[in-house]
């Protein structure tokens, strides 16, 4: 499959890479686009302004070194935590689902469920911040009632991407399912 253009819900350009390793086994990577320098340089020069202004009216030069920490220890902890470089989706046939987040500063975090547990993969409906937004989900099983479900598990949570592209995997992800 090839490279294709999406966008999450709030616009922003995103990518979905699909690729298929076999009949059984399919790979879904959404990436997000990169740090914007100049957004952070645009927060660091607001911070340090700011902080500059209480300078000039205190005096106090504990102000600016503590503003300078404060950026600095803002922006790893933001590049470490919470920015997100790209998300997959690794879809394996009588095996299980894997999910792995890469972020900026190089962390990987990655979570297996193996498919007994799984019972279904949908596209569920949300609301999120006065819109209705949808999301990709894996429904896992009750292990005492084998047709109900005991908790849902989110895919793609950091990228958010559009309908359109949650269809995509949607569909291929059922259609993984659906031999095994």
């Amino acid at each position: 499959m090839d490279d294709e253009a999406f966008a999450d819900i709030s616009g922003k350009a995103i990518s979905l890479d699909c690729q298929s390793h076999s009949s059984f086994c399919r790979e879904f990577t959404v990436s997000s686009p990169k740090v914007s320098i100049s957004k952070v340089l645009g927060y660091t020069c607001v911070v340090w302004l700011l902080a500059y202004t209480v300078f000039f009216f205190t005096e106090n030069t504990a102000v600016l070194s503590s503003a300078i920490f404060i950026t600095l220890v803002g922006m790893v902890l933001h590049i470490h935590f919470v920015k997100v470089d790209h998300e997959s989706l690794l879809v394996i046939g009588s095996l299980g689902i894997q999910v792995s987040s890469s972020y900026a500063s190089g962390r990987e975090t990655t979570t297996f469920i193996e498919m007994s547990k799984i019972k279904d993969i949908v596209i569920n409906e949300a609301i999120y911040m006065h819109q209705i937004i949808y999301y990709l989900c894996v429904l896992l099983k009750d292990p005492s009632e084998p047709n109900a479900v005991s908790s849902v598990v989110p895919l793609f949570q950091s990228s958010k991407p559009r309908l359109n592209c949650l269809v995509k995997v949607y569909k291929s992800c059922q259609e993984i399912l659906s031999k095994c």
